[in-house]
């Protein structure tokens, strides 16, 4: 994508707002917050039953408690902050503000403040995805699903999508990664039974029953998240034939370059005498690691 491309999206959202494309992440904690009125739109009492969830939004699993104890304060102070909406046909369609929405239907409330705007899809999955992460409410499985969407349906390189989220490549490209994972494990992820550091190790792995085996393993012996990588590393160099254990004597800092090697590059890396080993899963990871390296032209 042309750069004078990148700078046409979500230029919806600036001129709506206006405001430069740059100031939306601030845009929505502003909305969020209730501190600031947005020119040229006022809030008006919507009725709730009109309203249809976001089909964009990324966020799958709401806290029950959270959203109990945010319905019993709408029902003594109300809803403060406006949610975002969009017109559609027979009613409307949800921009930002589920949590509210959720929470006023569960304190019984018939109607909610709301702000009509002009958003395309293209916007409501970039404001949706924006707004949970800017408060860290995704799970990295959601997150990674998010980054997924936006990819295949606007077209972004990992690239665009880290100039969009405020992210580096690197951190995009890991978390995509984690949609390897067999969906049992992706569960336990969302479940919040493993973190996102438990599950990374696990796509040194080839055999996915392998995968789902070693998590519940993590889950019944309670492993720390060093202890799945010194497991993983020694599983693998069995596979491989090697030593099931890494050399006692190496280096530390061929140690840390392999750590950080590993970080940058999303796929496990070892560093033997005169090899170095950057460990693939097929075709599509090959491409990405390519790309990583600046070995080939996007497209």
């Amino acid at each position: 994508m042309a750069e004078k491309d990148r700078k046409v999206l979500g230029k919806g959202i600036g001129a709506i707002f206006e405001r430069d494309d740059k100031d939306i992440s601030k845009l929505l904690d502003d909305i969020q917050n209730g501190s600031e009125q947005i020119p040229g739109h006022k809030a008006t009492e919507v009725n709730i039953s009109e309203i249809r969830p976001n089909p964009y939004q990324p966020r799958k699993e709401f806290d029950e408690k959270a959203l109990n104890e945010l319905a019993e304060s709408i029902k003594i102070h109300g809803v403060f902050t406006p949610i975002l909406i969009r017109k559609s046909v027979g009613g409307y369609e949800l921009i930002a503000g589920e949590r509210r929405l959720r929470a006023s239907k569960l304190a019984g409330l018939e109607t909610i403040p709301a702000i009509e705007v002009e958003f395309s899809d293209e916007e409501m999955m970039e404001v949706s995805l924006l707004e949970n992460i800017q408060r860290e409410d995704l799970s990295p499985i959601e997150e990674a699903s998010a980054y997924e969407s936006l990819i295949k349906r606007l077209g972004y390189t990992q690239e665009q999508l880290a100039m969009r989220i405020g992210k580096s490549r690197e951190y995009c490209a890991n978390m995509l990664r984690l949609l390897k994972l067999p969906h049992e494990v992706q569960n336990m992820v969302n479940n919040k039974e493993l973190t996102m550091g438990h599950v990374r190790p696990l796509l040194a792995l080839e055999n996915e029953e392998e995968m789902v085996n070693i998590a519940k393993k993590i889950l019944q012996e309670k492993l720390s998240v060093r202890a799945v990588e010194e497991y993983i590393r020694e599983l693998t160099g069995k596979q491989k034939g090697s030593q099931s254990k890494l050399p006692l004597d190496k280096d530390p800092h061929i140690r840390d370059l392999e750590n950080r090697l590993s970080s940058k590059l999303g796929t496990q890396v070892e560093i033997s005498t005169k090899a170095i080993n950057i460990r693939y899963s097929g075709i599509d990871d090959l491409n990405r690691l390519l790309e990583e390296l600046n070995l080939i032209e996007e497209e």
